[in-house]
């Protein structure tokens, strides 16, 4: 059992945030350092009729914990361990751990080499069979075989990327960033920005392994260093963000094929913006009538109504992050409110959703140290 630090309990509360932080000073591909001041996975207690938070428990002993992944039964937590160098291999890690459902409590069950350096994205496909890793900085994919009882198995599959593209500093090589399944666990997606591809793999469900060939990958502009991934409800749209050009692209998806074809292109920071800026994250909200992208520069989350016919976007608008470099964000389980990472500045900032517009509006804050990742589950 890791050591806890408890910090408020409350056994009437039933929606729970779990934060995934830096511990540990971390380079990046820019070359910056960020001083990781986290002490592990935070977990917090949320009201979803008011939009508070409060802390309730911080599990420590895990090391820069950056991205975080439930099971849908939300009995296991899965965290990559973003390092460059794990039991004096050049590698990083990801951790299995059980959720206790009674007082909200992890319990480590094992860890295992990622083969590749600073792990950043961590995925279960719909079997949830198979754990999937992609390591950023070494440019790879890692898939691990999941057991009954949550922990993960020897890697059994290791997939590593080759190439290069336009931009001196940050692609230089491969760097994996995220992997995303569509709807019907047939293909599996992985945004490398440091080759300017969305690679496409096809997944063997009953054996758990990824094959690459079998449908085209897509090829982005050089310099648009392509980051996460996100399907429509339908199954018929994807959105691409692009993390140095500070662009979504919208796709009509081919489910049989696995094929992608571009529709659009829209900026996600304001007209008026001059400054520097790169993005990160991109999510739909539930009821697929709005697409949110973060900016880190801007620090702001952009927000755009999807045509339910055709996929594409149109304006909505912009609202600040609250802070500084939001990451990470995450949609609550009701769908009512947006949750989100302000890296540098170590708050988690939580908006309402306007269900009419998208349109956000804050209504709390909590200090979190270097806060990355941020997960939200239901324990009714």
């Amino acid at each position: 059992m890791l050591p806890l630090r408890y910090l408020r309990q409350r056994t009437d509360v039933k929606e729970f945030i779990f934060i995934g932080t830096y511990t540990e000073n971390i380079k990046f591909g820019t070359g910056a350092i960020l001083e990781g001041k986290g002490e592990g996975i935070y977990i917090l207690s949320f009201d979803s009729s008011t939009g508070k938070l409060e802390p309730y428990r911080t599990v420590t002993g895990v090391v820069n914990p950056s991205y975080l992944c439930l099971r849908s039964d939300n009995r296991f937590l899965y965290a990559v361990n973003e390092l460059k160098q794990y039991e004096g291999k050049v590698c990083g890690s990801v951790s299995a751990f059980e959720i206790n459902r009674k007082d909200v409590s992890l319990r480590l069950l094992n860890k295992q080499p990622t083969q590749g350096t600073d792990p950043c994205h961590v995925c279960l496909d719909n079997t949830e069979k198979r754990l999937f890793v992609s390591n950023f900085m070494s440019g790879s994919v890692c898939v691990f075989p999941v057991s009954h009882d949550g922990s993960l198995g020897e890697a059994a599959q290791f997939i590593q990327h080759t190439g290069s593209s336009k931009d001196p500093v940050r692609q230089t090589g491969p760097h994996a960033h995220s992997l995303t399944f569509d709807r019907n666990n047939r293909f599996a997606f992985v945004p490398d920005l440091g080759i300017d591809k969305v690679m496409v793999y096809k997944l063997d469900a009953a054996a758990g392994n990824l094959t690459h060939g079998i449908a085209p990958d897509h090829v982005v502009p050089p310099g648009y260093g392509p980051r996460h991934f996100a399907f429509h409800p339908n199954g018929r749209f994807a959105y691409l963000i692009n993390e140095l050009v500070s662009t979504i692209s919208v796709f009509h998806y081919e489910e049989e094929t696995g094929c992608l074809a571009e529709l659009q292109n829209v900026r996600t920071v304001r007209k008026e913006f001059s400054g520097q800026n790169i993005c990160a994250d991109i999510h739909i909200g539930p009821r697929g009538r709005f697409l949110y992208g973060s900016n880190r520069g801007e620090d702001s989350i952009v927000i755009y109504k999807i045509d339910e016919e055709s996929g594409r976007l149109s304006y909505s608008g912009h609202k600040d992050s609250g802070g500084k470099t939001p990451r990470n964000f995450s949609i609550d389980t009701t769908g009512g409110y947006l949750l989100a990472a302000n890296q540098d500045s170590d708050t988690i900032c939580v908006f309402r959703i306007d269900e009419e517009t998208g349109n956000l509006s804050q209504v709390d804050s909590m200090a979190i140290p270097t806060p990355v990742c941020v997960k939200c589950i239901s324990l009714g």
